[in-house]
């Protein structure tokens, strides 16, 4: 029997396209069902076994992707280009026995980019010299320096490693909290009873925890009181970690002296949202990992786990 005989393989265009040599290598005996500007038929549907929903379909072509898998009755394997698996729909494929699988840190590496980029700007006031620019005025300031100021790094994963590696290279005190520390974290990294105490320590904040029960509005009023006055908040988490009122509030009053925000409660933004008109808060749209290496190191992540999961083939 040929490797991959019998499957069914959805992905989209844009995969297939840069990705196909490899697919037909790893999987000859497979067939490909590729999303491109039509939708996916009933009768593809009916026979798909294994979906890939890859970077380059979220948003603009996740229903056109997704509603095909969920309901696709012989789907076994989903495989997603994302680090976290709290949407519900996933949920709902492993209640029915579908294996998922996900691509823990192939955006870490870009996210953590982003994060550094953020804190610098926010420290270093960078974003208020390019209002002065875009209002041709000559304002030289004095700002901090992130080597003087400690960061607390909320979920020490493939994410939260690379941003305590990255930003204890530009001399920041890092410190971070993890359910279940190993001891190979890149910096000191405490047990949750202690948030408290990373909060009260933490001139700068990120969260990047996954979204759980124990996460869900794991920091509001009380937690952002108790962060030194004129700090700072990174969130590439979920936006539920978050209660986003209490972050307004901190801001309004500015205890928080500014804030990096990638996730919201609520995608997109709402239009009436205060966060919109606040200068010294940095708003992107859930964008933070999303590069074009990203997207290949979930690829290859698929590539690997499907050359593993079908009888006859070698990993690349």
């Amino acid at each position: 029997m040929g490797r991959g005989k019998g499957e069914v393989i959805l992905l989209t265009d844009t995969v297939w396209e840069a990705r196909s040599a490899e697919l037909r290598a790893i999987t000859p005996g497979a067939e490909f069902v590729v999303l491109g500007e039509s939708p996916v038929s009933d009768a593809d549907i009916e026979r798909l076994t294994i979906g890939f929903f890859s970077a380059d379909a979220w948003p603009e072509r996740t229903s056109a992707l997704m509603s095909p898998v969920v309901h696709a009755p012989h789907l076994h394997w989903l495989h997603t280009f994302s680090a976290g698996l709290d949407d519900p729909v996933f949920a709902r494929l492993s209640n029915r026995g579908v294996r998922v699988t996900n691509s823990p840190g192939a955006a870490a590496p870009a996210i953590a980019h982003s994060v550094i980029h953020h804190l610098i700007t926010l420290i270093r006031r960078l974003d208020e010299i390019g209002r002065d620019k875009d209002r041709r005025r000559w304002q030289h300031r004095v700002t901090d320096d992130p080597a003087d100021l400690r960061l607390g790094i909320i979920g020490l994963g493939s994410i939260g490693s690379e941003i305590a590696r990255l930003a204890s290279a530009i001399g920041m005190d890092v410190v971070g909290l993890r359910r279940h520390p190993t001891g190979t974290e890149p910096c000191p990294t405490w047990t949750p009873e202690r948030l408290g105490e990373l909060l009260a320590r933490s001139d700068a904040l990120v969260m990047c925890a996954p979204l759980t029960d124990d996460t869900r509005e794991m920091l509001g009023h009380d937690e952002f009181a108790s962060m030194p006055n004129g700090s700072y908040f990174v969130n590439v988490g979920r936006g539920e970690c978050v209660d986003e009122d209490a972050l307004i509030d901190a801001l309004d009053s500015e205890h928080l002296a500014g804030a990096a925000l990638d996730v919201f409660a609520t995608e997109p933004l709402p239009d009436e949202s205060p966060l919109w008109t606040m200068e010294r808060v940095l708003i992107t749209p859930h964008s933070s990992g999303s590069t074009h290496r990203s997207a290949r190191r979930a690829e290859d992540t698929f590539l690997e786990l499907l050359a593993q999961t079908t009888p006859g083939t070698t990993a690349r």
